[in-house]
């Protein structure tokens, strides 16, 4: 049996948001009701079928890596934003400003990720300066996204006020979004619209890092192949059969 290839995924967002119970949830299957800060950055992996039900499944490790969020953490946090191949952007239904804050998440990873050795720690601060960031001011992300609201529960059972709708980010990126609880295992049961549109962010991860030259090499084949087909019609070798020579009339 070969090695199993892995993916990269950035967990993300403001402190306190739940991505440490996501993450375990999404890995282990398991709820941890009170989890720990995270301090730098904690890395869960889960084994995921790729395609799964379909001739071409196959198994591949899932990294999730949950990086710290807090403020303090600003200045260190963009050495694990390298050899990035997908984001899952995560905030708390009930904090209106977790929601917000998602632009400058995905601003700070995508700087770091485009600038690569040229990245400094004045550009990690220029995410978080002036107003709030938009998709717009982002740009094109290459990279697959899901976004993933938190504390369903809390935010069903409190005063405060529930953004149940789309968020902006999701909806500026094209991107899905779902609301979980991670303390219930059923809130991504197989089956359910929380699991497929997991199941479809992983599956894009993978098809990106390790199956997307493939595809566009089998595109362009194929367009050559139209291109040489159309070529070939118009060509005299191919008109033999239906030219007529001057008989001298």
């Amino acid at each position: 049996m070969g090695s199993i290839e892995r993916v990269r995924v950035l967990v993300v967002g403001d402190s306190g948001v739940g991505k440490t119970s996501l993450t375990s949830l999404l890995a282990q299957g398991t709820s941890l009701p009170s989890p720990g800060w995270t301090v730098g950055c904690s890395v869960e992996v889960k084994l995921h079928q790729y395609l799964e039900g379909t001739q071409q499944q196959r198994e591949f490790f899932v990294e999730l890596w949950d990086v710290g969020g807090s403020h303090s953490q600003r200045n260190t946090r963009h050495v694990f934003f390298h050899t990035v191949h997908g984001i899952i952007l995560v905030h708390d239904l009930a904090n209106r400003k977790s929601c917000l804050n998602l632009g400058r998440w995905l601003a700070e990873v995508t700087r770091a990720e485009s600038g690569s050795q040229k990245f400094s720690l004045a550009e990690a601060g220029g995410a978080w300066e002036g107003g709030n960031i938009s998709g717009t001011d982002i740009g094109e992300v290459s990279m697959p996204l899901l976004v993933v609201g938190t504390k369903a529960d809390v935010a069903n059972g409190s005063k405060l006020p529930l953004h149940a709708r789309r968020s902006d980010i999701a909806e500026e990126m094209g991107t899905e979004e779902i609301h979980l609880n991670c303390n219930d295992r059923s809130s991504i049961a197989a089956g359910s619209s929380a699991a497929t549109k997991l199941t479809r962010f992983f599956d894009k991860v993978i098809e990106r890092q390790f199956y997307a030259k493939e595809r566009r090499g089998s595109v362009s084949n194929n367009v050559m192949m139209g291109q040489d087909r159309r070529r070939a019609d118009k060509s005299p070798l191919y008109m033999d059969n239906f030219f007529v020579p001057n008989q001298g009339l």
